[in-house]
């Protein structure tokens, strides 16, 4: 069984033991992505890629925080900055690979989301087929404020779930929280439940898709993803060289020092 610092897999829950749950939790506030939580994450969905009993996957944060996205302090991560082109751009496919694999498993899957979702945990949450948030969960795509693209293949993702002009909202006003009751108005999550709930709330959400004969529910999946999807790599294939090209900006420097720094940034274009 393989062994991760990060994640855990629990399976064999609910009916007939159909649903597994995944939980992510690095054991603070944060629970931001490092390059090790990613590539945990990314190897999740092989666990389940020979799984016939398993038809729902839950995957879940901690109790008080769903991802705080990209760990900027994270030292593998920020040792980028040194990296020749070629290695950059390998480094940068980590993050489109983990959510590309969430996206693509034959299992039905649903975020559970409590506290705060931000950056690469939104564009992990959308890679999901359904969404269940806590009341005062919010969701902010902090990455232009920081002198980068959004990337990670979840621009075309948003665009399915909440049309052209909300997802330029989210991405471009990038300080803007967009609170649970926006995010269920504008298409970003499906249900709203009690702080502390969400789990539970996916859970019995998880059931009644458990219930369901597996073979046609995994079709259906299928059917409807690559529909939505069928055009995705058109927009989405040159994204993570986008992250690669405003990483080399002064715009990108002075963006993730602000950060770092506690202020807000003073962008020139350049």
């Amino acid at each position: 069984m393989t062994t991760r610092q990060f994640v855990k897999i629990e399976k064999g829950l609910g009916p007939q033991g159909r649903i597994a749950v995944v939980r992510f939790e690095r054991g603070d506030s944060v629970n931001a992505l490092s390059q090790q939580a990613m590539r945990e994450l990314r190897d999740v969905p092989r666990d389940f890629e020979d799984d016939l009993e398993t038809s729902v996957v839950v995957l879940t944060g901690s109790a008080k925080v769903f991802c705080a996205g990209f760990d900027l302090k994270d030292p593998e991560g920020r040792a980028r900055d040194k990296l020749s082109l070629g290695e950059r751009r390998h480094q940068q496919r980590l993050g489109p690979k983990m959510c590309r694999a969430w996206q693509e498993m034959d299992q039905v899957t649903i975020a559970a989301i409590e506290g705060h979702c931000i950056g690469g945990g939104a564009a992990l949450a959308v890679a999901l087929d359904f969404r269940t948030c806590g009341r005062s969960a919010h969701f902010r795509i902090p990455e232009i404020e920081l002198g980068m693209n959004m990337s990670w293949g979840s621009i075309p993702r948003m665009l399915a779930l909440m049309g052209p002009a909300r997802t330029k909202q989210a991405v471009i006003l990038a300080s803007d929280r967009i609170g649970a009751a926006e995010a269920l108005e504008w298409g970003l999550v499906e249900k709203v439940v009690d702080d502390g709930q969400a789990l539970a709330a996916s859970m019995a959400f998880a059931e009644r898709i458990a219930r369901q004969p597996p073979i046609p529910v995994r079709m259906t999946k299928t059917t409807v993803n690559r529909l939505t999807y069928a055009l995705d790599d058109l927009g989405a294939h040159m994204d993570a060289d986008q992250n690669v090209l405003t990483g080399l900006t002064e715009d990108y420097v002075e963006g993730t020092s602000a950060f770092r720094e506690k202020r807000k940034p003073v962008f020139k274009g350049r």
